[in-house]
């Protein structure tokens, strides 16, 4: 711990926000940042994440209510779909922390680092996992035509998203966390 100390030292007066001492942690001698106001928004995080998902699976309910003429809730359990509600939490997420703590702190860039991360894999990997299911499911189809208990296992196809669902869902995301936070703050 006592190397820790000075590092933390030396960085402390590059970082903005109220200076405290860091007793509770343990770290005698240590000073950590810490603004007052972000110390009690925290909630308003994990209630826009939450908002965001159930936002987005709703909008996935109607939509699919929409086309099809009926009410289908297995909508709620399956991936894929517009618009995307991983993209849209991850996103709503990051906003809400830049609006609290400020788009230059670390706890933005690692919330906005990990959006970047969700949305590339819904978009590229699980989008490209899912088309090669249905290349598998083809060929086990042909393949095993003669076995009926083989040929009719399936591999979950429907996977990602593509571009336009994840973009959907982070632009979604931006706007819940915009509108929430400034209403949490009486600003709507």
């Amino acid at each position: 711990m006592d190397f820790f100390l000075p590092l933390l030292q030396s960085l402390n007066p590059v970082i903005d926000g109220l200076i405290m001492p860091a007793t509770n942690l343990g770290l005698s001698n240590a000073v950590i940042s810490v603004t007052a106001d972000s110390n009690e928004r925290g909630w308003q995080v994990i209630v826009v994440t939450i908002l965001c998902s159930a936002f987005a699976q709703t909008v996935k309910i109607i939509g699919k209510l929409i086309k099809t003429g009926r009410l289908d809730l297995r909508v709620l359990s399956k991936t894929g779909g517009m618009p995307s509600s991983h993209s849209c939490c991850t996103v709503g997420m990051a906003i809400s922390v830049g609006l609290i703590d400020g788009f230059n702190s670390v706890t933005f860039a690692i919330a906005f680092c990990l959006a970047i991360i969700v949305m590339y894999d819904a978009a590229g990997v699980r989008r490209t996992v899912g088309h090669q299911a249905r290349i598998v499911n083809e060929i086990m189809g042909e393949l095993f035509s003669d076995h009926p208990r083989l040929s009719s296992e399936r591999i979950k196809e429907f996977l990602g998203h593509t571009p336009v669902e994840v973009l959907v869902g982070a632009a979604l995301g931006a706007a819940i966390a915009y509108i929430f936070n400034s209403w949490a703050l009486g600003k709507l």
